[in-house]
């Protein structure tokens, strides 16, 4: 099955980065807080693929406050325990080389994910990112990745869209791009069930398919 791919939409947490050290300290923090019980890291990386709401809905009417509290836990320090995902800078430098343009599509707050890539010394090697703010719908809406291809210049059936999560390749398919997941915390089943047309171990067996893919 051949794609015309003009551009590549990556997700961030879980997909280029591990950045699940700060999210699961804040995310147990809050829970403790607000007398809840403690996640387990695999299933607070299971709710965070699922899109925002599956987190907040735990805390009920106190969402909100729960959800500010994450976050000024979380912002104490995001930059520690956060790394590279195997590939993922090989696959970036592969992309640039062949002036292929990429956007981060994250629901992360915006400019927490310019900040950490700019830790990583990634900036350059993206087009743009399209982050979490305020008024801006999160995946699995389609809002963000609509976005990306408007910012990227090209058809959303001329992307696709990298991802870990079912809110990924959910967000993919409603936004006529095509969706390719990595089984971390999901299976290969919950993620053709979500939309995915391809799924993948990890980022490395991505970037050899994209090889097939874009020449």
């Amino acid at each position: 099955m051949g794609h015309n791919i003009q551009a590549v939409l990556l997700d961030m947490d879980g997909t280029l980065v591990d950045a699940f050290a700060p999210i699961v300290r804040a995310m147990n923090q809050t829970l403790q807080e607000f007398g809840l019980a403690q996640m387990s890291d695999s299933d607070i990386r299971r709710h965070t693929g699922k899109g925002d709401c599956s987190m907040t809905a735990l805390f009920g009417e106190q969402k909100e406050a729960a959800a500010k509290r994450f976050l000024e836990i979380h912002d104490e320090d995001y930059f520690t325990g956060i790394f590279p995902l195997a590939g993922a800078a090989e696959l970036l430098d592969w992309l640039q080389k062949l002036h292929i343009p990429v956007a981060i599509v994250t629901s992360k707050g915006q400019h927490r994910a310019e900040e950490q890539l700019a830790h990583l010394g990634w900036s350059d090697k993206v087009h743009t990112v399209v982050g979490k703010l305020d008024g801006r719908a999160n995946k699995p809406n389609p809002e963000s990745l609509l976005i990306a291809c408007d910012t990227l210049q090209t058809k959303p059936e001329n992307t696709i869209m990298v991802g870990d999560g079912t809110a990924d390749v959910k967000a993919a398919k409603r936004a006529g791009s095509v969706g390719i997941g990595i089984t971390v915390s999901f299976s290969s089943n919950e993620l053709y069930e979500a939309g995915a047309i391809q799924t993948f171990p990890t980022l490395l067996e991505v970037h050899t398919w994209l090889k097939t893919q874009i020449h």
